[in-house]
């Protein structure tokens, strides 16, 4: 493999002492000046030590899936391991924000001031709400949205405004939507990567995407609602250039059309659509004719939106305005724009860490032994390019605090970077990943167990979940 177990370590201690230093400085500002506006940064959570109905599950789901993840991983025809993906990510979500009882960690965390579910009568008109969405963005504004649906394009809270009037009514029903919806994005990578790289590395990164500490805030925020539409439109993508399919195409463009009416930042997952384009360039080349209806699917919901009087460009340019009028504008640039990617170690784990290392000794060894590693860089080039779209919103600005949610769509595409620690060598698949991938990792080759990879993602979730008093 490029490198060693030892530089895995040395690369998760040095994300330890990122996450040290953003809560000792993070806590020395907020306690001097409390211009973080978050009691324990850089998370948007409060101290909090706790236990909760959810507790017992979420240890029982850890534990199953750290003993019988990586097996069955590797044995399950696929047709069986992509719904039991989902399943169990789903569990695992569920019980996580049971730890908080079900009226805190679900029934009411999209009904607080701040959320969608506080503007759902002013949709009775639905029409009418779109002509003058914009009108009610800035705070001067008469009766302006409430912060997350002035931050959002009008297709978010319109989802919960149609939840309501299909009887789904209530904080309930809306945080088990995005619980059970979220937790597909699971799937959702785990066909991408098969698609452009390789089925033994998306069966290796199977039961890191399931345990990842990310479930904290996919249970409950809208954001992993989000997530799933954005990780699906790749995926689709990555079905249509691969597989040649004119339908897949459709649905992905459609699906990045309203991916970009979710939310703005969303539009960053271009970067990782251009690469799954680079990558599947050569059934473009061979069809090229999918670029018609990807592009035709791309226009369905502007067009939509637009014809019913919604200005994005406009709502974007207030929007701006709006997040510098709040406290998105008295936050510190200077120690977010770090802080952030210390976030960022929190939601992903020290896997995701050590994955990223061995990414990047993949992409800088890619040309020795070029064709084992084809799968390998192939897979490194994807995560990279999110990791890309990741450091841009970093850098804009509009990002300071709470991107524990915001970067869900983004920090799952790192996930996948776990599946080079099931093998000794990250060269995609080999004759030995199934065995290596059933014994939990190759405890005699020097390397670190995968099973011991994935103890440290769920001990994680669980020290932040019941440690913590999480927002979302």
């Amino acid at each position: 493999m490029p490198g060693g177990p030892r530089r895995d370590l040395y690369a998760v201690g040095a994300a330890a002492l990122l996450v040290t230093a953003a809560v000792l400085v993070g806590r020395h500002i907020q306690g001097a000046d409390r211009t973080l506006f978050a009691d324990w940064p850089p998370l948007l959570a409060s101290w909090g030590p706790h236990l909760g109905p959810g507790t017992p599950a979420a240890v029982l789901v850890a534990v199953a899936t750290v003993a019988y993840g990586p097996p069955l991983a590797a044995r399950l025809p696929w047709r069986i391991l992509a719904p039991l993906t989902w399943g169990t990510a789903t569990a695992w979500t569920f019980s996580l924000a049971l730890v908080d009882g079900w009226h805190r960690g679900i029934a009411v965390r999209l009904t607080t001031p701040h959320e969608y579910l506080q503007a759902i009568d002013r949709f009775h008109d639905i029409p009418a709400a779109l002509r003058g969405f914009t009108g009610h963005i800035l705070l001067g504004s008469p009766d302006n949205w409430p912060a997350h649906v002035a931050g959002h394009p009008p297709a978010a809270p319109l989802t919960f405004v149609l939840l309501d009037r299909i009887g789904l009514r209530g904080g309930g029903w809306a945080g088990m939507w995005c619980i059970t919806v979220g937790a597909t994005a699971c799937v959702a990578v785990l066909v991408a990567v098969r698609a452009l790289a390789d089925e033994g590395l998306a069966r290796g990164a199977a039961p890191f995407l399931v345990l990842a500490p990310a479930a904290v805030w996919t249970g409950t925020s809208a954001d992993a609602y989000f997530t799933a539409v954005a990780a699906w439109a790749v995926a689709l993508l990555a079905l249509a250039v691969t597989g040649r399919s004119l339908w897949w195409a459709g649905a992905s463009g459609l699906l990045f059309g309203l991916t970009c009416y979710l939310s703005y930042g969303l539009t960053l997952v271009a970067l990782i659509a251009a690469m799954v384009l680079v990558l599947g360039r050569r059934g473009i080349r061979g069809r090229p004719v999918l670029l018609v209806p990807l592009l035709t699917g791309l226009a369905v919901v502007p067009t939509a939106f637009t014809l019913a009087g919604f200005d994005w460009w406009e709502a974007y340019r207030l929007l701006v305005t709006r997040y510098h009028q709040g406290v998105g504008g008295i936050r510190p640039y200077g120690y977010w724009v770090w802080a952030n990617l210390a976030c960022t170690v929190l939601v992903t784990g020290p896997a995701a860490v050590a994955g990223l290392r061995r990414t990047g000794a993949v992409l800088v060894h890619r040309c020795r032994d070029a064709p084992d590693r084809a799968a390998g860089v192939r897979l490194a080039l994807l995560v990279s390019t999110a990791l890309l779209a990741l450091l841009v919103a970093d850098l804009s600005g509009m990002s300071k605090a709470e991107t524990e949610r915001i970067w869900l769509p983004f920090t799952l595409w790192l996930l996948p970077a776990c599946a080079f620690l099931t093998l000794p060598r990250a060269s995609g698949s080999s004759p030995r990943f199934s065995t290596l991938l059933e014994q939990g990792g190759p405890p005699r080759a020097g390397g670190i167990p995968v099973r011991a990879w994935l103890t440290a993602q769920a001990l994680l979730a669980l020290l932040l979940n019941h440690l913590l008093l999480t927002r979302w």
